[in-house]
């Protein structure tokens, strides 16, 4: 399967289900529990996503730089820290973890 199989296959995949999110019936989308889903699962998929950048080297848990990183930015989000401080204050722990050999 050459590259351009591949794209062609996954815009078809990501059009097929487009598709099926616009079949969905309104009435099914106001339960209160897919509402809520709908609401929580972009959330969970990037709190997943972050953990596997962060903790995961290919098939092995590792505990490096970047938790530092991430520690900080908890850090400062816990003291209600702007957006563009949280993400300097993560990259600026990550760094100084990396030239420290950590």
């Amino acid at each position: 399967m050459n590259t351009w199989m591949a794209i062609g296959a996954t815009a078809l995949g990501c059009y097929a289900v487009k598709l099926a999110g616009l079949l969905v019936p309104a009435g099914a989308l106001e339960r209160p529990l897919v509402r809520r889903l709908a609401a929580l699962l972009p959330v969970a998929l990037l709190a997943a996503l972050t953990a596997q950048q962060t903790f995961a080297d290919g098939h092995a848990l590792v505990l490096d730089a970047r938790a530092a990183g991430l520690a900080a930015a908890v850090g400062a989000l816990l003291v209600r820290a702007p957006f563009l401080l949280v993400v300097a204050a993560a990259v600026v722990v990550t760094a100084g973890v990396r030239a420290m050999g950590g």
